[in-house]
């Protein structure tokens, strides 16, 4: 509420003018409230990683079949469906307790309108959604024995779910009677920030971790579900979308553990250090000389669901140095990156165009080299706030001030700058990206044997 009413005292912006109100926020995270609509206890974040035991439970009783037809998506940590599931295992006092599952997005349109609502693109992330039909699974939720007035009505994004209130009026500034619209998850809410909102076009977003987006007019299901499908903030259309877990993490594990030099001079001049690291990286050959990296530091999603998968330098030799070691590591997270695209292409979804964003939209030589991997071109737009922009948009929309989201993206959203991939080095990537792919079958067992040395070796 304080923030909201500072940005209209420090923006000057009088809340008359406020069309609507756009909402986004992080997928999967569960906020649970008791028959008060009071939190019964802290949320339990995307990023909770106890729900192994849950998600492996979910596959044995519904099957992975079952899962690609009801909800289009595998079991795993992050989604919301394990953490209730760990909620009635672990705190059966508080599970008996709730009476609303929120994500958090939706809490907060709750408490700006008192309305129960959520929309189909954050809802998808529960893999309770019947992603194809736009509804709660039934099937899902019998299965599970989870009870389906628990979870509120759905939503297109663009749909006004309600209305500020007069308490919330007085609180933050903005005007009572103002529309709240369903908004969305905030990878579709960044896809849409980007312009992509039309077949073709290709999101690919490097924060902490990575995300591959491409918009469908149709509904297409990875058979392996490495990769997931989900509900556009676009009313009527979906996405397919790859996540690596550690890609901007893996460059900052990198500066953290290598890269001091890096850090101390971006102390003394200001000079960002990753900047320095891509310079750096920038003297060394593409394919670095066969140093190759995979950036699995913290485990893998897409295309491995492999919780146990770590990070490896394949092919180091005397002749290497730092400018090889932190080429191979842009290197390797683009290489991960693409297998996302290539799953994409494998379902027939057009990639005619790559939107960057994140950490990867920042440099020049990380966007081009982004072209040159992935054999398309590479550009940018003039906003730079991601969801937060595309929920905007939504709410653009949801107020009337455009007729579709493909109009507000067309009027706002523009290019800022292009990379066309290089043919030589496309083509020299092409191989070295083969190699790439080859490493983690001949590793993953090795990845589980060692974890669980770790497991039984912990704290000796």
């Amino acid at each position: 509420m304080e923030s909201i009413r500072k940005v209209l005292r420090d923006s000057g912006v009088k809340s008359e003018a406020i069309a609507g109100v756009g909402l986004s926020g992080q997928m999967h995270s569960s906020v649970f409230l008791d028959d008060g609509d009071r939190v019964i206890r802290p949320a339990i974040l995307w990023n909770d990683g106890r729900t192994t035991p849950q998600c492996r439970w979910i596959t044995e009783r519904v099957g992975e079949e079952n899962l690609r037809r009801w909800v289009a998506n595998p079991a795993l940590e992050g989604f919301t469906a394990p953490k209730v599931i760990w909620l009635r295992e672990n705190e059966p006092e508080n599970y008996r307790k709730v009476r609303t599952l929120f994500l958090a997005k939706d809490y907060i349109r709750f408490r700006l309108t008192g309305e129960k609502a959520t929309e189909y693109s954050d809802a998808a992330g529960t893999i309770l959604l019947d992603v194809r039909n736009r509804r709660w699974s039934e099937e899902m939720l019998e299965a599970l024995e989870l009870p389906k007035d628990i979870f509120p009505p759905l939503y297109e994004s663009v749909d006004v779910c309600g209305r500020v209130t007069k308490e919330v009026g007085e609180l933050t500034g903005l005007a009572p009677g103002t529309p709240v619209v369903g908004g969305g998850a905030d990878n579709a809410c960044g896809a849409t920030g980007a312009g992509v909102v039309r077949e073709g076009r290709v999101l690919s977003s490097v924060g902490t971790s990575g995300t591959v987006v491409a918009p469908s007019e149709t509904v297409q299901v990875d058979p392996g579900m490495r990769a997931h499908t989900f509900c556009h903030s676009v009313p009527g259309m979906w996405y397919v979308m790859g996540v690596v877990l550690s890609a901007g993490g893996s460059l900052r594990w990198f500066r953290d553990v290598v890269g001091q030099l890096e850090v101390m001079a971006e102390e003394l001049t200001g000079v960002d250090a990753y900047d320095l690291l891509t310079k750096e990286a920038e003297r060394a050959e593409p394919g670095s000389e066969g140093l190759i990296f995979l950036p699995y530091i913290t485990g893998e999603r897409t295309p491995h669901r492999d919780a146990d998968a770590r990070g490896v330098l394949f092919g180091l030799s005397a002749r290497h140095g730092r400018a090889h070691m932190v080429r191979a590591v842009l290197e390797g997270i683009t290489f991960a990156m693409r297998d996302s695209l290539e799953i994409i292409r494998e379902l027939g979804i057009r990639v005619e165009e790559i939107r960057a964003t994140g950490g990867g939209a920042k440099s020049p030589f990380w966007r081009q080299l982004q072209a040159d991997i992935y054999g398309a071109p590479v550009h940018t737009s003039t906003n730079t706030e991601g969801p937060a922009f595309g929920a905007a948009l939504i709410a653009g929309v949801g107020a009337g001030l455009f007729s579709d989201l493909a109009e507000a993206a067309d009027e706002l959203v523009h290019i800022a700058t292009a990379a066309e991939p290089d043919p030589e080095r496309t083509k020299l990537y092409d191989e070295f990206y083969e190699v790439f792919r080859s490493l983690y079958p001949a590793l993953r067992e090795r990845f589980k044997e060692t974890a669980e040395l770790v497991r039984k070796f912990a704290g000796r």
